[in-house]
């Protein structure tokens, strides 16, 4: 991890103990501690094999696209995907980090670059699929009660939605609609030219060219594997549903009970596409603030809320950023020629 990553790890984990101190502010200490002593471990320790099974099954995905490309490839270092992405998506905005992180780290395990970046892509068009899926399900089911709380969070999901919903529709033109697709990415780009040295712009143009003309290809063999998309999408499914039920065993193990599974899900799903709008890393900041916003109205106790806040923010962000820092030190197994 380069000198940057490193200041900007240690950035982040003092703007997180500022944010759960400035959170604990008008809580007693006493009353924290009393809430934690008597903590139902048994949940909360759910909530762990939650998030570690979120990675796991993402690890299943990799193994999965690897398996007839590298036969090789062991499922040690598809685990280290995930985890290595996980490190990277928290340390930079957007989650921009994260995919040319687990580029390197299939690099360094020996696979080829086109190999690599073809299923680190399809990876991504199904998890972006997934999220969209269950999105409009959350949508119908828990926006009403967003929008009755706080309008201006019910405002950010619905254009969280509509860039997630973009992003998609972008990707399924590539893959039916090739050469339209490209003329149209073609035009749109024409404005940088303006702002653009003649060299670069041409420069980003191939690159466009070269990435739509990969990704296109790549969704040929997909559209063959229909088997293989299929068990795919559903390990993607049941990876983000771990995910999400996380804050309801939270709140179990914090005796919170009569709390209906489906609405604490399905807000989840919400409050994580309202964190992805935010441009700090991690979405710090916005991400506590969602959280406690959204499900005050089913932990009535202020330390209970607050603590609920730390224990989800711990398991969904923090756990992965230390997780991902064990991966890098991991030696990976080199795939055979």
């Amino acid at each position: 991890m380069s000198r940057r990553n490193q200041f900007v790890l240690i950035i982040m984990l003092l703007v997180g103990a500022g944010i759960f101190a400035f959170s604990l502010r008008d809580v007693k200490l006493s009353s924290i501690i009393n809430d934690i002593v008597n903590l139902k471990w048994q949940w909360l320790f759910v909530a762990l094999i939650c998030i570690c099974l979120y990675l796991i099954f993402e690890a299943l995905v990799v193994k999965t696209f690897m398996k007839d490309r590298v036969p090789s490839f062991t499922f040690k270092d598809a685990l280290r995907i995930p985890l290595i992405e996980q490190l990277f998506n928290g340390l930079t905005p957007f989650s921009t980090g994260g995919q040319p992180a687990q580029l390197v780290a299939m690099l360094q395990s020996g696979v080829d670059a086109g190999q690599a970046s073809s299923v680190l892509l399809m990876k991504f068009v199904v998890f972006q699929s997934m999220i969209v899926v269950n999105f409009i399900i959350s949508l119908i089911i828990g926006f009403h009660f967003l929008a009755e709380k706080l309008q201006a969070l019910s405002l950010l999901v619905i254009f969280g939605f509509l860039v997630h919903l973009t992003v998609i529709v972008g990707l399924l033109m590539v893959m039916y609609w090739h050469s339209f697709t490209k003329r149209l990415v073609n035009l749109c780009i024409k404005p940088l030219k303006w702002f653009m040295s003649p060299e670069r712009f041409v420069k980003m143009k191939f690159n466009l060219d070269d990435k739509i003309d990969s990704f296109y290809k790549e969704s040929l063999k997909l559209k063959s594997e229909g088997v293989k998309l299929l068990r795919v999408f559903i390990l993607t499914f049941l990876q983000l549903m771990f995910y999400y039920l996380i804050p309801y065993f939270i709140m179990l193990s914090l005796g919170v009970t009569h709390i209906n599974i489906v609405m604490v899900t399905s807000l989840h799903i919400l409050i994580v596409m309202i964190i992805s709008l935010f441009p700090i890393p991690g979405g710090a900041g916005g991400a506590e603030y969602s959280f406690s916003v959204v499900f005050s109205s089913f932990i009535s106790v202020n330390s209970k809320l607050v603590l609920a806040m730390i224990l989800w923010r711990i398991l969904t962000y923090y756990f992965g950023m230390f997780a991902g820092m064990f991966a890098l030190v991991i030696k990976p197994d080199k795939v055979e020629e």
